[in-house]
């Protein structure tokens, strides 16, 4: 009788163990998606950056070659490449602010799973 009651309670034990292992399993799974969608969040600051850069760069080369042109006789093209370029530094601006936030949110979202499952907060850092 004992032995019978030693199996059922290695029986529930391996239970319990192949529910943890279950639950940290989709903890991992899930801190893998966040750290996916951070990435994905970086690539897009990366393009904001970009577009945010390329007005500037715009703007440096008609300074620099400024001389060469009379602004009044190309202001039927300087006010569309203007407004332009107004238009990729919002864009840019935009892309940036977004990235960020969402960076922080899942950062957020981590620290929360890191504090509520301390046995997987070593493997998450």
């Amino acid at each position: 009788m004992g032995n019978t009651c030693d199996r059922l309670f290695l029986w529930e034990r391996s239970l319990n163990n192949e529910d943890t292992t279950v639950s940290d399993t989709i903890i991992i799974n899930e801190v893998q998606l966040l750290l996916a969608e951070k990435r994905t969040s970086l690539a897009a600051m990366r393009t904001g950056i970009a577009v945010f850069v390329l007005p500037l760069t715009v703007m440096s080369v008609l300074i620099a070659t400024s001389k060469y042109y009379d602004i009044v006789h190309v202001m039927h093209l300087l006010v569309p490449l203007l407004i332009l370029c107004a238009a990729l530094v919002l864009l840019g601006s935009y892309l940036i602010t977004r990235s960020i936030i969402r960076i922080h949110h899942y950062d957020n979202h981590i620290s929360e799973i890191k504090r509520k499952h301390s046995t997987i907060a070593g493997f998450i850092d």
